[in-house]
């Protein structure tokens, strides 16, 4: 392969640290285990950049990236380049190695320092094309960040209006009522499937609104449960667990998705917008009094029927205040939906890149102003794009 490249141990390129039992305090300082933040102290053992392992258990190998204090906890490693290598791109190579596939113990997988130390690979040990190589990647992981925060805040605006229009104001100044029941409809079991290969969605499959699999499966191999149809404009809503996120709008046709016994289909009676609806099912008043219903039922898992939540009612303030609220949770969606489309784009996008850009199938040239991505052939190295670096906000 390229001279650039050479087969090393990580020892020679990273010194690995362990954690420490998470601290008492309380602060503002991520406290790192496994599985990501699990608080947050006041004390730190590990500052500037730092690449973290999850080291025992389920999450055993999972790596995550901070430039800033933090505590490691002994669920996890730290990790600190050395020589001079990037940090933030032997993140991203640690990220494509797959560390769990190396863990000892069947029962309860461990990864150490004494066997991270000991892997090898083939890597860019040139500090320049580390650093492009890190700026590309980074640049999508950025960009996406951005969009998922700009969803985040515009469903807490629309969490604002809502407590404020529809529970504060309402509460002393309402004319009406809009009952969920007449508002919505559950869409009951369907007996035929529309084509021979459909997408099968189950609860784990949508998250905070959104679609997570679009991968078509045989009608001949779908579990017992697939048995709901569902088109554009419904709303998908677990009856397991209703604080745990499982809800989703459906804003593009769908006529080859089968949906799950365990997931309400909520269908529009036209009364009121959908989008509206939606808000009002997702506001957190409504998700907390879903749950402690949910948890009062005897049973496996807390569970919720449609007509748990058909009574539930609405206090409308003024007929004008309605009309805004539904114009203004029409815009919400669109904005949201366009958010993950753009995030699933980009998401696909650095999946592909990584392993590509880690094993020199594609190489990255910074020339001028702009970082250009070339693929490798054996013959003739062909450009096939360009991602110029830009300034988010």
């Amino acid at each position: 392969m390229m001279s650039e490249w050479k087969e090393v141990e990580l020892s020679e390129l990273i010194n690995f640290g362990n954690g420490k039992k998470k601290p008492e305090s309380e602060g503002d300082i991520p406290i790192y285990g496994g599985n990501g933040i699990l608080g947050f102290s006041a004390d730190s053992n590990y500052e500037d950049e730092t690449i973290i392992i999850g080291r025992v258990g389920a999450y055993c190998g999972s790596v995550y990236y901070e430039n800033k204090p933090i505590w490691v906890s002994d669920n996890a490693l730290a990790a600190k380049a050395k020589n001079g290598n990037s940090t933030k791109f032997l993140y991203y190579f640690l990220k494509n190695a797959n560390l769990n596939q190396h863990a000892g113990g069947s029962s309860h997988p461990l990864v150490t320092q004494t066997l991270l130390n000991s892997l090898e690979y083939e890597v860019c040990i040139d500090e320049t094309e580390q650093n492009s190589i890190a700026e590309v990647l980074s640049s999508l992981d950025d960009k996406i960040d951005l969009l998922h925060r700009q969803n985040q805040t515009l469903e807490q605006m629309a969490e604002t209006l809502f407590r404020q229009w529809f529970v504060e104001e309402a509460e002393f100044v309402s004319d009406r009522q809009l009952i969920i029941g007449d508002l919505i409809e559950s869409v009951s079991i369907t007996h035929k499937f529309p084509n021979k290969e459909i997408v099968f969605l189950n609860t784990s499959d949508i998250y905070l609104g959104d679609v997570l699999t679009h991968s078509t499966t045989e009608v001949i191999g779908l579990p017992g449960q697939a048995k709901k149809t569902i088109k554009k404009g419904d709303i998908l809503f677990s009856e397991i667990r209703p604080a745990n996120g499982r809800y989703a709008f459906i804003d593009f046709e769908a006529e080859n998705y089968v949906v799950s016994t365990k997931l309400m289909v909520l269908r529009n009676k036209n009364v009121v917008s959908q989008e509206f609806i939606y808000f009002y099912l997702i506001n957190p008043k409504t998700i907390q009094e879903l749950q402690l219903i949910a948890e009062s039922r005897s049973g496996t898992f807390p569970q919720i029927t449609f007509d748990n939540l058909k009574d539930f009612r609405v206090n409308v303030p003024s007929d004008e205040k309605l009309l805004e609220a539904e114009s203004f949770c029409k815009e919400v969606i669109k904005k949201i939906k366009s958010n993950q489309t753009q995030i699933r784009t980009l998401t696909a996008l650095r999946d592909t890149l990584l392993p590509k850009l880690m094993n020199g199938e594609v190489r990255v040239q910074s020339q001028r102003d702009e970082t250009f991505v070339e693929k490798q052939t054996t013959t003739n190295p062909s450009s096939v794009g360009a991602i110029q670096n830009e300034n988010h906000g």
